[in-house]
């Protein structure tokens, strides 16, 4: 067999170019850009490359550019397969509609779109309502473009609460601190950083559910601390948060101390399907029902069926949101109070939101957001039933049980079964391969089982759990409400094959299926390092929040 060398494609195509005999007819097509029958007619189809990095000197027709750009977008993954993201792919016609049709919209200009201001004040009050607003108190909030923005927003609130009540006391406010679970997803770790808040991260553990500790919160806890920030719904595994359970340490710490610390919960996703589900929370309190939560976010763009670019932030009562932090607007015709870290923003998703809300109603969400907790349902038992799989999310569980009985128990539950029967959590699947088969397979390294469904056009991630647990590696699937049967039922027969094909093959080979490296692009483009060199990174994941897929 004869030997063989790596072939770099770029330096291929590039002494194409500059071949002599081609040399001269590198412009022959040049006025085929302005005529032409076809897109592919032009001289972009075979002898010159649309621009990528500098503006070009000479536009391109309107009909050649949108068919070069589309055929490089098949590249892109499917949306409806991409299940990694909480992010919804679907919206009804009649939503999407809408959206065009007002796509032109600034959140911004509210005195020039008073109609839209109005159903984004009628979203703030019904998502209020949702998440248990008490009589007495007036509920104040804001659209956002998503959650990552509203988490800013509310540990902003929180941080200039605790400096007002210093200050008025005559205290120290040179050191802030917040705490959070080591699950939290990057956004809340952004706030602490970018406005200089010490962040006190805290290892989850199988013992806590992955979840944040209430104990851990009680041993770190002080006069400094602006507030916790509790998730309801991991990225990680779907577990909620105990906020009523981290509500009582706080409160038992006040009678104490008479430091009164306030909670902030990040309900990313979980803030529309707590609410609408016949498990809840599974019992326990988590919203407005608290006193002490002073503020929830969520995106309206995950379980909130919307399209991406909208999220949500509400406080419980409006003397809660310092009036240090609002800002008059008197520029744009009239006079707007502002409290956002972004200005001019999109409308269309605002209306779209309110649609769902009317359209759907809380019969119609509710029955979506039992509909994806049945697949999930589903998906677990059928993994954990071939014995290859076990699941570290809980939500398949009967309600209180929380480990793995064996491939004997049931995939199928009774017809009238809801979600109350079993653990509440988000719709997410969260799996590794089982002790018994890496025992059998040593060889088999768990990211193959990503890498091929990858090649079926799935994407489902393969990473660690978060610090405390990070010797753990999950897969994770999150279904969301465009998770039809026939697809779930697709789904496990895909990875099924997968596993067979990889138990079926010896460890040379197996090594082909590890993830491919990033384009030539994507590396000149970003400081990125594949898995194999992770150590290099500046900011290890061990040093801190691991940065989950979202």
């Amino acid at each position: 067999m004869s030997l063989a060398r790596h072939v770099d494609p770029d330096a291929i195509i590039k002494t194409l170019r500059e071949h002599p005999h081609d040399a001269k007819r590198h412009h022959i097509h040049t006025g085929a850009s302005t005529s032409h029958s076809t897109p592919y007619s032009t001289r972009y189809a075979s002898r010159q490359e649309i621009s990528k990095f500098k503006i070009p000197a000479e536009g391109a027709p309107a009909d050649v550019v949108h068919q070069l750009l589309k055929d490089e977008l098949d590249l892109d993954g499917k949306p409806n397969l991409n299940l990694a993201s909480f992010v919804g792919t679907y919206m009804e016609t009649e939503a999407e509609k809408l959206m065009v049709e007002n796509l032109s919209k600034n959140m911004s200009d509210a005195d020039e779109y008073p109609a839209m201001m109005q159903m984004h004040s009628r979203c703030v009050s019904i998502i209020s309502h949702l998440w248990g607003v008490q009589k007495g108190e007036t509920a104040i909030g804001t659209a956002t473009t998503g959650s990552s923005e509203a988490i800013h927003l509310g540990g902003l609130a929180m941080k200039r609460r605790w400096q007002e009540k210093r200050m008025a006391e005559g205290k120290d406010t040179s050191k802030p601190n917040i705490i959070m679970g080591s699950n939290a997803q990057v956004a809340l770790e952004k706030f602490a950083r970018y406005f200089e808040v010490e962040s006190r991260i805290l290892n989850v553990s199988v013992k806590s559910q992955y979840r944040l500790d209430p104990e851990l919160v009680k041993q770190n806890i002080d006069e400094n601390t602006i507030g916790i920030f509790v998730i309801m719904g991991s990225t990680y595994t779907g577990h909620y948060e105990p906020v009523e359970e981290i509500s009582k340490v706080l409160d038992e710490y006040e009678e104490e101390t008479g430091i009164d610390i306030p909670i902030h919960v990040d309900a990313a996703s979980g803030g529309f399907i707590a609410p609408f589900t016949y498990a809840h929370a599974g019992g326990p309190k988590w919203n407005f029902e608290l006193p002490r939560v002073k503020s929830i976010n969520t995106s309206g763009h995950k379980f909130g069926l919307v399209y991406a670019g909208v999220g949500w932030i509400i406080w419980r009562d409006e003397k809660l949101l310092p009036k240090h932090l609002i800002f008059e607007l008197h520029y744009l015709g009239g006079t707007e109070e502002s409290y956002t870290l972004n200005f001019s923003r999109p409308g269309a998703q605002i209306i779209a939101q309110y649609y769902n809300l009317i359209h759907l109603g809380f019969s119609g969400f509710r029955a979506i957001m039992e509909n994806c907790l049945t697949n999930a349902r589903l998906l677990s038992k059928a993994l954990e039933s071939t014995g290859w799989y076990v699941c570290v999310s809980d939500i398949h569980r009967k309600k209180g049980e929380f480990s793995f009985k064996g491939i004997g128990e049931k995939v199928y539950g009774s017809e009238d079964e809801t979600s109350a029967d079993y653990n509440a959590g988000l719709p997410v699947v969260a799996f590794r391969l089982s002790d018994t088969f890496k025992k059998e397979y040593p060889h088999v390294k768990q990211e193959s089982v990503s890498t091929l469904l990858r090649a079926r056009q799935y994407i489902i991630p393969n990473y660690p759990l978060p610090p405390g647990e990070e010797k753990t590696e999950i897969l994770r699937v999150v279904v969301r409400e465009s998770m039809s049967l026939d697809l779930l039922d697709r789904l496990i027969s895909d990875i099924c094959a997968v596993t067979q094909t990889i138990m079926d093959t010896d460890a040379i080979d197996l090594a082909a299926f590890a993830p491919g490296p990033s384009s030539v692009e994507h590396a000149h483009s970003t400081q990125f390092h594949d898995n194999k060199n992770r150590h290099k990174a500046k900011h290890p994941k061990e040093h801190g929040v691991y940065r989950t897929v979202c």
